[in-house]
């Protein structure tokens, strides 16, 4: 009989990684993105969530916000614990633009994502960024599955820890539900 599914939940500026199959990382996502980053073959893997792609002063006390910052230590956490960079595979959510009326920091945040991820040669199996809704994201990092709930425009990130589940579908590499 298999161990019952533990949820740890991820904020802005974390990042986790396990290697347990009963582990599912879940996080609430608007304009922030999160990688989902793991090895299949040594079957462990990890989640961040960062709020802004990066910053020109490494000093600055908000850094653990930045992707560049939670990038480096979510990768370098994985290569730590055995995995190889040759196999690391990612998918990535987020990047909405919430508020039409400021700047579109959600696009910010997906491009630098996927830049971050060629330029270190981690392949990119599944994604979904932009658009204009919140999603809730689960990630198992023992096998690289993830599923989202894309929730309805009106409901913002911080309100959507109480959203109700919806139907599951699944649709190319990403489950949505």
């Amino acid at each position: 009989m298999s161990a019952p599914a533990t949820s740890d939940y991820i904020i802005q500026g974390e990042y986790r990684v396990s290697n347990k199959p009963e582990t599912v990382l879940t996080t609430l996502l608007g304009s922030c993105v999160a990688a989902c980053i793991w090895d299949p073959m040594l079957q462990i893997g990890g989640m961040n969530h960062f709020l802004l792609p990066g910053e020109d002063d490494p000093d600055s006390r908000d850094c653990e916000r930045y992707g560049v910052h939670l990038m480096e230590l979510l990768v370098n956490a994985l290569l730590r614990e055995g995995a190889s960079r040759q196999r690391l595979n990612a998918k990535l959510f987020g990047g909405a633009n919430m508020n039409s009326a400021l700047a579109d920091i959600g696009a910010r945040n997906a491009s630098f994502a996927q830049k971050f991820l060629r330029n270190e040669g981690i392949s990119i199996l599944g994604e979904s960024l932009g658009g204009e809704c919140a999603r809730k994201v689960q990630f198992w990092p023992a096998s690289g599955r993830a599923r989202q709930m894309q929730l309805p425009k009106d409901v913002q990130p911080n309100e959507a820890r109480k959203a109700p589940a919806l139907s599951l579908a699944n649709i190319g590499n990403v489950e949505l539900f």
